[in-house]
């Protein structure tokens, strides 16, 4: 029940509402029990043709349990209602809260369709813990142990009858079920999680699988998901069934077992005649009431599992975001001290013993072959990521001491891969400053060379229908409607023109000529003019200096430069 521990620390959290929920179910069951017994008695009473003002007695007994059974239900609905709905948004902000520091890097563990279903699935199903399994077996017990004593004032063999019954329907048959949900090997809830990813990856994946005529064979294998999935629902379904129906004929069989003995005693004379029609209906009511108690397990399983998908997500990587703010001061500054770092599950480090320094106002470029670790750098310096060794500092911080929004307030960057949202590129500008009007972002889109696009111009999802040019311009004019003093760009103009890249890299520089500027680059060209060259090769520093240094070295940078011009010019 561990993993459950988190959701009951959530539900304690509306202990208000639960008190009222109980106390109103409580009272909605006990004037239920009244309501029957009292109409039960109401029959037998008048088939004796007694004193009119004995019947109004009862009869105004049957109509206050009706109204107040009427009142508690729905007050009761109101509460646990209320309750669950609060809930769910506590288990939804803690999920987001425990969830947003592992991004982006959780990717790399779940796919993003899995937990698509942990997020919407997961989430809705743990409504079901306070609704189904939480309160009303308190309300249950309660009902079933007052109705009992009650009982006794007339027969104890009727209220051990009623104690049995209660054994039965609330123990027994719940306890059978639980069984045969642990032996069911297949997770309704991890299916739909399977399912959910592999639906999400044929639908990114679509053009690709036409090219490469893999189409068939991707739906075949999705339909297969598809009915494992049904099958094991229907499995639960019928299993949801089974229960219900066994409780109802436990239910059905103590009640024919009180008439049997209410009429033995009764020929006994141990029993007044006029009770019968009212343990009858008590019967009646208490054990339907307790007809759900045989799913109570299967709740209980399968807000386990939930709750086990939802909280297991975390602590991936041990970050934090730290409580110092940074005062906006101008350009920042960095450094990283024989910084190592390594992809989780990763044998080899991505970085390894990185000292690298940017001075502010400085202008640094971080140059090396693909997948030597540069992207990386940007990452950890934006407080993305913490490092295994060595330590990262901002304005002479400790990074791991700042708080990461003050660091991204004061950085203009991107990344390796920029998003665009679905909507308009207003949307997506205004991401920056919410505060630009159509005429501001008219001008940055105009100097990023997107005169083109206006910003009631449609974007897709991801930005389907822009070029990557486009893409890598329209974040440029993004980061230039925010006003920083930063800027740690990784591959700014990789997909854009040789002749566009030339007029967009003159512009950027005359904005960010007082700046702190940290280019990731495997273009060599105009690096002429940057203060510092760092060389990047299979995660080491291996060279850094100036670009004149580097040439005069003659080493590893001296030998790409000369690549570079051979195979371009």
């Amino acid at each position: 029940m561990k993993e459950l521990r988190t959701v009951l620390a959530l539900v304690a959290r509306e202990k208000k509402d639960i008190w009222f929920s109980i106390v109103f179910g409580v009272l909605a069951g006990l004037t239920t029990v009244g309501l029957f017994g009292a109409s039960g008695y109401l029959i037998s009473k008048a088939a004796l043709a007694p004193p009119l003002y004995t019947l109004i007695i009862v009869i105004a007994m049957v109509k206050l349990f009706g109204f107040t059974r009427a009142l508690g239900r729905y007050v009761e609905r109101l509460f646990s209602h209320r309750a669950t709905f609060t809930i769910l948004s506590h288990i939804r902000t803690r999920f987001f809260e425990m969830l947003e520091p592992e991004v982006p890097h959780i990717f790399r563990k779940y796919r993003s369709g899995d937990l698509l279903a942990r997020v919407i699935g997961d989430v809705e199903s743990l409504q079901n813990f306070f609704l189904r399994v939480y309160y009303p077996p308190i309300v249950l017990l309660i009902v079933f142990l007052s109705t009992i004593i009650f009982t006794t004032f007339f027969s104890w063999m009727l209220a051990l009858l009623f104690f049995l019954g209660l054994v039965i329907v609330g123990v027994v048959i719940p306890f059978i079920a639980t069984l045969k949900q642990r032996k069911s090997q297949y997770s309704v809830r991890e299916g739909r999680g399977i399912l959910s990813t592999k639906l999400a990856e044929w639908l990114y994946g679509f053009r690709d699988l036409k090219i490469y005529q893999k189409q068939e064979e991707t739906e075949a294998d999705l339909r297969e998901s598809m009915e494992t999935y049904e099958a094991a629902h229907e499995r639960q379904q019928l299993q949801m069934a089974g229960g219900e129906g066994w409780n109802l004929l436990a239910s059905l069989t103590a009640t024919w077992a009180v008439v049997l003995v209410s009429v033995w005693q009764i020929g006994a004379g141990e029993l007044d005649g006029i009770f019968l029609a009212m343990f009858i209906m008590i019967s009646l009511m208490v054990f339907e009431d307790a007809g759900p108690m045989a799913n109570v397990p299967r709740h209980l399983e399968d807000n386990r599992n939930a709750a086990e998908r939802l909280f297991s997500l975390p602590g991936q990587t041990g970050r934090h975001s730290g409580d110092v703010s940074l005062e906006p001061s101008g350009p920042l500054s960095f450094s990283m001290e024989n910084v190592t770092y390594s992809f989780p599950e990763s044998l080899t480090p991505v970085l390894q013993d990185a000292t690298i320094s940017f001075p502010a106002g400085s202008k640094t470029a971080i140059v090396g072959a693909s997948g030597s670790g540069k992207s990386t750098i940007q990452q950890l310096l934006l407080s993305m990521d913490v490092p295994e060794a060595g330590r990262i500092k901002v304005q002479d911080k400790d990074m791991q001491r700042v708080s990461q929004e003050s660091v991204w307030k004061e950085v203009n960057a991107i990344l390796q891969e920029s998003h665009f949202f679905y909507g308009t590129v207003r949307d997506n500008l205004l991401l920056a400053d919410e505060d630009a009007d159509d005429r501001r972002m008219k001008e940055v889109l105009e100097r990023v060379k997107l005169p083109h696009l206006s910003p009631e111009h449609p974007v897709e999802e991801k930005g389907g229908n822009l070029s990557g040019g486009e893409k890598q311009r329209l974040a440029l004019a993004r980061i230039y409607l925010k006003p920083a003093r930063t800027w740690i760009l990784d591959e700014p103009f990789s997909s854009v023109d040789v002749l566009t890249e030339r007029e967009l890299m003159q512009d950027f520089w005359e904005t960010a000529v007082h700046d702190t500027v940290i280019l990731i680059s495997h273009n060599l060209k105009g690096l002429e003019q940057m203060d510092n060259i760092v060389v990047v090769e299979q995660g080491q520093v291996i060279e850094k200096g100036s670009y004149e240094e580097l040439m005069e070295w003659k080493g590893y940078f001296y030998r790409m430069k000369q690549l570079e011009n051979t195979l371009i010019g």
